[in-house]
């Protein structure tokens, strides 16, 4: 039986019922620390592997931060620091209205922010500039709703500014994020002002720049891609899954998501082009960025790999009145998780399983142990190679793919090492008392844990690509690979 190592009187203090007219940062914090600790799949695994002591400091050092709270966007921040003590995956918390730009600050004290830098630039100046460069590049102008922006290089790296903005606390001139000549750090400036660290950046084509999660498109100058560069550009905007012939030797099969919603587009795409899929030398499947989803959109590819019995490593569920909750939503909801109708009897009765053992963790499939073999396919002779592209973008289902997909003799996986987020799984979402935030957690627990973790790890690949091949080249240099392969 699972056990709790915190003491009673640890666990009663967090034990309360919120108000729904009085939900303040304080109170959400107390909503997330009972749900997750009287819920979720991992969190006696962190205490396990951390320490319940760290557990306690870490508690006092958020408690401490309460008092600095002054907007939506600082509690949501703070709350997320709290979840990052359990786990970085399959944890997230998210205002349900999307207002997490520091409506709790008053306008005044937005646009009285005299000291931030600005540069002194029209924008007809800056095109006259730009129209006397031989060569474009970065520089130009960029559109990302609400703003506007600049992009000109200076001696200490690149800085855009404010062309126009719709944000009344931002004026024309005002910088919004700066980077270094490298374009490998910089600074990007909040909604309110508020400086944030650039954790990566992104060049998709020559239109469209990515700084950590915000999006740019050029909209002056246009430059026209290379053809690696424009199917680099539509794998990357595209949230459906497609299928493109490269040559007569390799096909490309792009899966930007395992959500349920895409199985039926993956499967008829399989089924579509089963004909040239079982012709063809190389297929080189690209789950970049697919952060996973649902388990059966990824089935009808499994037969296209196959060569050799598959052994997958089982999970278990901790059983509580609100996470077996999510076994009835299977029911009400299969379309949406891509489920067979067929397989709504074993969500009921797991449902009831479930119930029978509150506060345990419970293996739905106890015929089949720890592990299930699937033996079921024929080894196909085409494709004869079959590469997976993968990066730091893939996790959960994703993961789950490819330790499958791994075990085939086809296939080689080609790219960095993914996410690491799939030994505690199966999310759920509950929202706060006000209806204000979105807490997603983990219901499940792999039994690969502790000999075969992946949580913070990931799947490292059999071909490492390096830095100096472009983002818009990965699939053209596996394609070499694969085609000059001996």
């Amino acid at each position: 039986m699972f056990k709790f190592i915190l003491s009673f009187a640890f666990v009663f203090s967090f034990s309360f019922k919120i108000q729904a007219q009085n939900c303040n940062c304080t109170e959400n914090l107390k909503w997330v620390k009972k749900i997750i600790e009287e819920n979720d799949a991992g969190f006696q695994y962190a205490l396990d592997q951390k320490g319940l002591e760290a557990y306690q400091a870490h508690n006092a050092k958020i408690e401490q931060k309460l008092a600095g709270i002054k907007s939506n966007l600082d509690c949501t921040k703070l709350l997320s620091e709290w979840l990052q003590f359990i786990r970085k995956g399959h944890l997230s918390i998210k205002r349900i209205d999307g207002k997490d730009v520091d409506s709790l600050v008053s306008e005044a004290n937005l646009i009285t922010k005299n000291n931030h830098p600005s540069v002194s630039i029209s924008e007809d100046e800056f095109k006259n500039y730009l129209a006397k460069k031989k060569e474009q590049n970065l520089e130009g102008i960029w559109d990302s709703p609400p703003y506007k922006v600049a992009i000109k290089k200076y001696p200490e790296g690149y800085k855009g500014f404010i062309v126009s903005s719709t944000a009344d606390n931002w004026m024309t001139g005002d910088v919004k994020f700066t980077l270094n000549n490298e374009l490998s750090a910089g600074i990007y400036y909040l909604r309110d002002k508020t400086p944030e660290k650039i954790s990566s950046t992104l060049a998709i084509g020559k239109n469209m720049f990515q700084l950590s999660n915000y999006l740019y498109t050029k909209i002056y100058p246009i430059v026209e891609n290379t053809p690696l560069e424009a199917d680099f550009v539509k794998s990357y905007s595209t949230d459906k899954p497609y299928l493109q012939k490269i040559n007569s030797k390799t096909i490309l099969l792009r899966i930007p998501s395992f959500n349920g919603r895409q199985k039926q587009t993956i499967d008829s795409l399989i089924t579509v082009h089963r004909p040239q899929l079982e012709k063809i030398e190389n297929l080189i499947i690209d789950i970049r960025n697919n952060g996973g989803g649902s388990d059966g959109s990824y089935a009808e590819i499994i037969p296209l790999l196959y060569t050799n019995p598959i052994r997958t490593i089982g999970v278990t569920f901790y059983s509580t009145k609100l996470n077996n909750q999510r076994m009835l939503d299977f029911c009400e909801n299969y379309k949406e998780y891509g489920i067979d109708p067929r397989e709504i009897p074993f969500y009921r009765a797991a449902y009831d399983s479930l119930n029978n053992h509150l506060g345990e963790f419970v293996n739905l499939k106890p015929d089949r142990k720890l592990i299930s073999i699937d033996s079921s396919y024929k080894t196909l002779p085409y494709p004869k190679q079959v590469a997976i592209i993968i990066n730091g973008g893939n996790g959960s289902t994703a993961e789950q793919f490819l330790l499958e997909a791994k075990q085939s003799k086809k296939v080689k996986l080609f790219g960095i090492t993914t996410a690491g987020v799939l030994d505690i799984s199966n999310m759920y979402f509950v929202e706060s008392p006000c209806k204000e935030y979105r807490l997603g957690y983990a219901l499940s627990k792999s039994y690969r844990i502790p000999d075969m973790a992946i949580d913070n790890k990931g799947i490292q690949p059999d071909y490492y690509i390096d830095k100096t091949v472009q983002d818009s080249q990965w699939v053209d240099h596996v394609r070499n690979v694969l085609e000059n392969s001996k």
